[in-house]
């Protein structure tokens, strides 16, 4: 057995829970270890929500549409929480309207990437390796980031510069995005008993063997695991919770894993990512948005429900033990859902996330998606932003790293997305400015073997005209030359392509702008 193989399959647990739950400590992850040397940004938290799939944002400007598609189970117009007059959420989500109103949460809309794929192994492997499409690759992006920031970790950690975790997920799932190069930087034991077995034995040195190797590396991880877990409960038993909105009955599980982490905040840890989960959002039949989640059939609702209490529960806290401006959270999940629907939705392309705090800026990120008249059970919400654009904000806004840094994790350069306080990307266009950028026709749509696309672009601007099919394959594509603003006609031929809906998307700069259209045989 590979050392490399040999270390993915023995991640050591932390031998000890809080409220219930394990707590894993990723102590040898090289992109987390970075982050403690910062200096522009020290005390900063990142909270990771990872869902599993789940549309909560509800086109209000295109809402005969979206009812028409989704007739078995749409939100009620009435029912709509709206943020703005185009855009509304879940009525299960009213705390997060009030983090809104509040401006303490960013909306980003159609979040995903080209070509999805809609198996829930390989999307979630392609957003935690932060990897392309068709690209296979070992690594996570978090373990990239920090790979050249701490050579030979974990030898010396912890230490005074660094005496806790950098980064603990409530649970027991290690994320893949912490795959290094030379071995998975989770440390997990089964149990209590073997960690101190382990760790205590006094037997001797091993055999100088590939087994006897093994098992004194094991002994050295688990030592310093042991390091790690003090101050972890430590930090855990000086803090005295203090918001009354945690929930008392215990079946919210996504709370109940959140106020360990605020308990770990406010306790004085220095680890600067947690990871939290909350499954079920799977939802193919039965996911009636029926606002009172009354019915045991009705998950989806309730799901929705857990989050809102979760999220508004743990802002609470964080306020209540002054420590809510060192820490942002976001939701994401590896797919969206499908448009069309019957008594649920299967797995789709983009999807929106959530991004909260008191250091965000407020907002809805990107237009509202493209519904069309009438929909087939195969279309889906065409993306708007690349996930990894979403990484890239994340690690240059709120852990202040360099362009080079972020390239080198990323491969390559990724729009910078305005969503935190102080961020060095472009401001988010307003409706007017987005309005520069357009399709401003296709005639004729439906067509059979071309088109002609009028669009309007930035002057200046490197600019992109593709088609989409509506798995969110790109099947066409004509750069655009030429620094001009004003309207330009384009032939576009689709000689080939089968019969369905497909969406047009216009890149100019920093601005998209989308349409839907039909080829017809």
């Amino acid at each position: 057995m590979k050392r490399r193989n040999f270390l993915k399959s023995t991640a050591a647990l932390l031998p000890f829970a809080i409220g219930g739950f394990p707590i894993r400590v990723f102590g040898r992850n090289p992109i987390f270890e970075s982050l403690a040397p910062l200096t522009d940004c020290p005390d900063r938290v990142l909270v990771l929500i990872q869902l599993v799939g789940g549309n909560t944002v509800i086109p209000l400007d295109h809402y005969g549409n979206y009812q028409q598609a989704r007739s078995a189970i749409a939100v009620p117009q009435a029912q709509v929480l709206k943020l703005t007059n185009e855009t509304g959420i879940h009525p299960k989500l009213t705390q997060l309207q009030n983090l809104y109103t509040g401006g303490k949460l960013a909306v980003l809309q159609s979040v995903g990437y080209d070509t999805p794929n809609f198996s829930h192994f390989r999307s979630t492997d392609i957003w935690l390796t932060g990897s392309d499409y068709d690209k296979y690759v070992s690594t996570g992006w978090m373990g990239r980031y920090l790979q050249g920031e701490f050579p030979g970790f974990p030898v010396g950690y912890p230490n005074t510069a660094m005496p806790h975790p950098l980064a603990i997920q409530v649970g027991s799932i290690i994320s893949p995005a912490l795959e290094g190069a030379a071995a998975n930087m989770g440390m997990a034991f089964s149990n209590p008993l073997t960690y101190y077995n382990i760790v205590k034995d006094s037997t001797g040195n091993p055999p100088q063997t590939p087994a006897g190797a093994y098992t004194d590396y094991v002994r050295d991880v688990g030592v310093q695991v042991e390091n790690f877990a003090t101050p972890v409960k430590d930090a855990a038993a000086k803090v005295t919770i203090k918001s009354g909105k945690w929930p008392t009955v215990n079946q919210n599980t996504l709370a109940d894993q959140m106020k360990i982490v605020a308990q770990l905040i406010a306790g004085g840890l220095k680890t600067r990512v947690y990871i939290v989960t909350l499954g079920g959002f799977d939802t193919h039949t039965n996911q009636n948005n029926d606002a009172s989640g009354t019915s045991k059939n009705y998950s989806h609702p309730q799901l929705l429900g857990f989050i809102n209490t979760a999220i508004d529960a743990f802002q609470d806290e964080l306020k209540l033990q002054s420590v809510e401006d060192r820490v942002v959270g976001m939701t994401f999940s590896e797919f969206g859902r499908r448009i069309f629907a019957n008594s649920g939705t299967d797995h789709g392309a983009a999807a929106p996330l959530f991004v909260f705090g008191t250091n965000v800026n407020p907002g809805i990120y990107g237009p509202n998606p493209v519904i069309p008249a009438s929909v087939t059970t195969n279309d889906n919400i065409p993306m708007h932003y690349d996930f990894r654009s979403v990484y890239a904000s994340l690690l240059k806004d709120w852990f202040c790293a360099d362009e080079q840094k972020i390239r080198d994790v990323l491969f390559k350069d990724f729009q910078i997305i305005p969503f935190i306080k102080g961020s060095t990307g472009a401001v988010e266009p307003t409706t007017a400015e987005r309005a520069q950028v357009s399709i401003e026709s296709v005639y004729p749509n439906p067509f059979v073997t071309g088109t002609t696309v009028k669009v309007r672009t930035l002057p200046g601007a490197a600019s992109t005209l593709s088609l989409f099919d509506f798995l969110g394959r790109e099947v066409r594509t004509a750069p655009i030359n030429g620094a001009w603003a004003d309207v330009r006609s384009i032939s576009f031929d689709v000689e080939g392509l089968p019969t369905g809906n497909y969406y047009l998307r216009l890149a100019s700069g920093n601005l998209v702008a989308t349409k839907a259209v039909n080829v017809v045989r």
